[in-house]
C-alpha cells in the first residue's frame, strides 16, 4: 500500500535514479519480515535449503549491499551481482527505460558494479542468523578482458567462500560478445575451467539467454550436465522486440517484464524436454503474480525468479506471490511444492 503513494514520485524520476533511491531506502527504513513460513513453499534444491521458491534476480542488488533486506521482503533467496573482478562503470546513461504501456524494462548496464572486493567486504559482515534464505552470487566478465574464461575462474576463486550458490552469466546482451560463450565449444571450455577452479562444494548454477534455438538448446543441456551444472537459469532478458507500445521501444538492450513471460514460459518447456528431465530448472522472465509463477513450476521449474515486476507492483509482490502459491497447491491436491514441479511436461 505504501508503495503505491510512493510509486508516482519515483515514477516521475529516471528509472536508474529510482532504483538507486529504492536501495537507499532499504538501508534506511525499518523492514519488517515478510517472509512466508508455509511448510509446502519449501524445499532443498542443489543440495541448499530454500524456504519459499520465490527470489529476486540479479541486477538489482549488484553490489551485495542489501541482500539481508532482500530477504526479510518475502523472497526465498536473493541472487547479488552480476559481479566482476574489477569495477566497472557499464555503458553510458541512459541505460535503464520503464516501458510503463508495456509493463516492461529495457537495460543497456553493462554489468555496472563495484567489483568482487567491495561486495566481498560487505558479504563477510553479514552475521549467520540474518541469512534468512539463501544468497547466491552472479559472477561475470569485465568488458575489455583480455581472457574472459579467466575472469570466470577468479570469480569462482573470489566468491566461492561467501556464496550458498554460484551463477555463470554468459547470457547478458549488453556485453558484446560475452553470449558467444554460450557456443558448445566455448561453453565447454569454460564450464570445465570453472568446476575445477573450485575448492568447496558449491553448486553452480548456468544463466543461459532465451534467444536459443533447438540446436542451441541441445548443445547448452548436454554441456552442462557433463559438467556437473547444478542448474539452469532460464532466461535473461531477450534482445527480441514482440509488439510494443512505449515510446523507449526502440532502446537498445535487454526486454524484461511482461512481454518476455511466453517466450521465458516455452524456454522452461524446452529446456525441460531437451534434459529429459534430469536438468534442474529456475524459472525467470515476466512472472509477475502467483499464477505465472506456479505455471512456471509445473513447466518443470523448482525455483523462480523475479524483477522487472516490483517496478510496477512494489517490494510485497514476493509475499503476496507466495501466500497465493500456496493455495495453487493446497487447491491442485498437491501436499508440497516438490509435487507439483514439472507435471505439466
Amino acid at each position: 500500500m505504501l508503495y503505491q503513494f510512493a510509486r508516482p514520485l519515483l515514477f516521475k524520476a529516471d528509472a536508474e535514479t529510482a532504483h538507486n533511491l529504492s536501495l537507499a531506502a532499504l538501508k534506511m527504513l525499518p523492514i519488517p519480515s515478510l517472509g512466508s513460513h508455509s511448510p509446502v513453499l519449501a524445499q532443498t534444491f542443489a543440495g541448499v535449503r530454500f524456504p519459499n521458491p520465490v527470489g529476486l534476480a540479479p541486477g538489482y542488488d549488484k553490489n551485495a549491499e542489501v541482500p539481508v533486506e532482500i530477504l526479510r521482503l518475502g523472497f526465498g533467496f536473493t541472487e547479488v551481482g552480476t559481479l566482476t573482478p574489477l569495477p566497472q562503470k557499464g555503458n553510458p546513461k541512459p541505460r535503464l527505460f520503464r516501458l510503463l504501456e508495456d509493463e516492461a524494462v529495457i537495460n543497456r548496464m553493462g554489468f555496472n558494479n563495484e567489483g568482487q572486493q567491495a561486495a566481498i567486504s560487505r558479504l563477510r559482515n553479514i552475521p549467520d542468523k540474518a541469512r534468512k534464505g539463501p544468497i547466491g552470487i552472479n559472477i561475470g566478465a569485465n568488458k575489455d578482458s583480455a581472457d574472459r574464461v579467466a575472469d570466470y575462474v577468479i570469480g569462482v576463486r573470489n566468491m566461492e567462500a561467501l556464496a550458498d550458490y554460484l551463477t555463470v552469466n554468459i547470457s547478458s546482451p549488453n556485453t558484446p560478445g560475452l553470449r558467444a560463450l554460450q557456443d558448445k565449444a566455448a561453453l565447454d571450455d569454460l564450464l570445465a575451467q570453472v568446476m575445477a577452479a573450485r575448492t568447496r562444494d558449491r553448486p553452480v548454477f548456468l544463466k543461459v539467454a532465451p534467444d536459443l534455438q533447438p540446436a542451441d538448446i541441445d548443445d547448452i543441456v548436454g554441456v552442462a550436465l557433463s559438467r556437473g551444472i547444478a542448474a539452469l537459469i532460464v532466461s535473461n532478458t531477450t534482445i527480441s522486440r514482440p509488439a510494443l507500445v512505449s515510446r523507449h521501444a526502440g532502446e537498445a538492450g535487454g526486454l524484461s517484464g511482461a512481454p518476455l513471460r511466453a517466450m521465458a514460459q516455452q524456454r522452461i518447456v524446452d529446456f525441460r524436454k531437451a534434459s529429459g528431465g534430469q536438468m534442474p530448472l529456475i524459472g525467470v522472465g515476466g512472472i509477475a503474480s502467483a499464477q505465472d509463477a506456479y505455471a512456471r513450476i509445473r513447466a518443470g521449474a523448482s525455483l523462480v525468479q523475479i524483477y522487472s515486476a516490483l517496478v510496477y507492483q512494489g517490494p510485497g509482490l514476493a509475499r503476496t506471490i507466495n501466500t497465493q502459491l500456496a493455495g495453487l497447491l493446497q487447491a491442485d491436491g498437491f501436499a508440497n511444492i516438490a509435487e507439483a514441479i514439472g507435471v505439466d511436461g
